[in-house]
């Protein structure tokens, strides 16, 4: 058993419990010398960035806390006139090089804004509308709209998110209209991005030579790239459409093999495909090395059924949320004696403890209002990096999709370990959403948001669904990079545009070389563009272009991609 040094050390190393940004008080001598004319009224300080699993991180950056949006600008302006680059920070939960990049030095000039101290607003704005500060956390939004009797569809597992970081990469949840149901008045199945009626965002004003603050409308023409600008703007608030709140119960199963769940099509059973049918609202986490996926089932139920629990807040899989003392010792021994073979062992020990989680918590079978089912992910959880994919496709087609998916996933994880390669030692996830239908927000001249991956395909109006693919996988562990890299390749093989196509599911991991992920020259220049159409992409890149010609908004990799 490995000793609790070694223990603790694989915790702080691999960032599984919640961290909390070093704050270092800014010596007012040190910032007027490093920092001449920054705004007096804007705090400032110094701060460490990491993202979710510490894999991108950076010591005493310059950071400040605007108290509103004309601080913002302040900033913002203070930046362009001096040369510095601004990075929007909320909680930090992402994998991607969209906010910094790797290799940053603490001297280097980049000011982080962060958002989640004081923009933070709340209000009503009509009977099916909400304000709200961008640097407003999404269990913060749905509890104040819970209040009030209003919820969304579906929305990401993790409460801490803040609202401006999900817009900024079109984050969702999982959902598709079951068989017979209905979407309801200021509701969507596609991404939060499309519930988005109006937003204000930092942009070049031309005629006063300088940063300003611009509200716009979801049929302005630069709405469209801003509702998904991934870090190239910065936006300040937004106004929401929603709808009535709806009472959900989340069933858990355990006991549906893998070989039934992802069968390929016709071959019946209780597939992901049926529970679509029946439900409309599944996921599936699938630990490595296992045969048996945990399956989630969320499903409209506006009175409770006599087998569920009613749960009152969210996160209610407390197994999940903390590591448990089994997992950790299995993942300290890997990280520090390089026993990446013992992932078959970890992946049990997961499910394990999943299987007799649901029992032990009564969280099998739960029931309550919408937010208490659909947030379930807390910041203690373990920390793990991830690929992410978008399988654009249509709801006739999602259990194909799955079926060569998961029996290629399948195939090559048993050709590794063969070869004594354990590249994944965490789990296969995957839900199902719907597209970005602008006609969802009920405004006249919606546009759809141009970067989003849900964004439809006008030539492919059949594709009215995506099925999001993620692996998960120790920071670190060997082999990981190429085993994702064919992962990649394969679906941009498979799902070739003949009854499917692949977008980048931007705050993941993607465009893989054998080496590291967002590092393939030709998926940067060529294929992810591709994945939207030249003309789309050129209308997002101008207009973030347009906004933003000093280019404050942006760092190293994001002026690779669209460079």
């Amino acid at each position: 058993m490995i000793d609790d040094v070694s223990r603790r050390g694989f915790l702080r190393t691999t960032a599984a419990l919640a961290a909390i940004p070093v704050l270092l008080p800014a010596d007012p001598a040190v910032a007027a010398q490093e920092l001449p004319d920054f705004p007096t009224e804007v705090a400032l300080y110094r701060s460490a960035y990491r993202n979710w699993v510490g894999e991108i991180t950076a010591d005493g950056l310059w950071a400040c806390a605007p108290a509103d949006p004309d601080q913002v600008v302040a900033a913002v302006n203070w930046a362009w006139r001096h040369g510095w680059r601004v990075r929007a920070r909320g909680a930090s939960h992402g994998w991607s090089p969209l906010t910094i990049t790797r290799g940053t030095p603490s001297d280097a000039p980049v000011l982080l804004v962060d958002t989640a101290s004081h923009l933070t607003g709340l209000s009503l704005e009509s009977a099916n509308s909400v304000r709200a500060s961008t640097g407003v956390t999404l269990e913060a939004l749905l509890t104040h709209l819970e209040g009030h009797g209003l919820g969304v569809t579906a929305a990401p597992a993790p409460g801490n998110l803040t609202l401006g970081g999900a817009l900024a990469i079109d984050a969702h949840g999982t959902a598709v209209p079951a068989r017979g149901e209905h979407r309801l008045p200021g509701h969507t199945y596609g991404s939060l991005s499309n519930l988005v009626l109006s937003l204000t965002a930092v942009v070049w004003d031309e005629a006063s030579g300088a940063y300003v603050l611009r509200t716009y409308d979801r049929a302005d023409a630069d709405c469209a790239a801003l509702l998904t600008h991934l870090g190239r703007s910065l936006v300040t608030e937004v106004v929401l459409r929603v709808g009535a709140n709806s009472n959900l119960r989340c069933v858990s199963r355990t006991d549906i093999p893998a070989g039934e769940l992802f069968a390929a099509p016709g071959d019946g059973g209780r597939t992901l495909a049926s529970h679509l049918d029946r439900a409309g609202r599944v996921e599936a986490i699938w630990f490595a090395f296992t045969e048996f996926p945990w399956l989630k089932v969320w499903s409209v139920s506006p009175t409770r059924p006599l087998t569920s629990r009613h749960v009152t807040g969210p996160y209610n899989y407390p197994f999940s949320d903390n590591v448990p003392r089994p997992v950790a010792e299995l993942v300290g021994r890997m990280v520090s004696d390089g026993a990446w073979y013992l992932a078959p062992v970890l992946g049990n020990a997961q499910y394990d403890v999943a299987a007799l989680g649901l029992v032990t918590t009564l969280s099998a079978d739960i029931w309550g209002p919408s937010r208490n089912t659909l947030l379930y992910l807390r910041p203690t959880t373990l920390r793990i990096a991830t690929n992410g994919c978008a399988v654009l496709t249509s709801r006739a087609q999602v259990q194909r999709v799955v079926a060569e998916f998961t029996a290629f996933y399948r195939e090559r994880l048993t050709a590794y370990a063969d070869r004594g390669h354990f590249p994944v030692n965490g789990s296969l996830e995957i839900r199902v959403t719907g597209v970005d239908d602008p006609a969802d927000v009920g405004s006249q001249g919606a546009r759809t948001p141009l970067l989003s991956a849900l964004r439809p395909r006008d030539d492919r109006p059949e594709w009215d669904t995506a099925v999001w693919l993620n692996i998960l996988t120790l920071p670190g562990t060997p082999y990981a990079e190429a085993f994702l890299r064919e992962i990649e390749q394969f679906m941009l093989r498979t799902f070739d545009g003949g009854y499917a196509m692949p977008r980048v599911e931007w705050s993941k991991g993607w465009a893989y070389t054998d080496e590291a992920a967002w590092s393939d020259d030709e998926m940067l220049d060529a294929v992810v563009p591709g994945s939207f159409g030249e003309d789309v992409w050129g209308q997002a890149s101008g207009a973030l272009d347009r906004l933003d010609p000093h280019g404050v908004f942006g760092n190293a990799f994001l002026d690779r991609l669209f460079r």
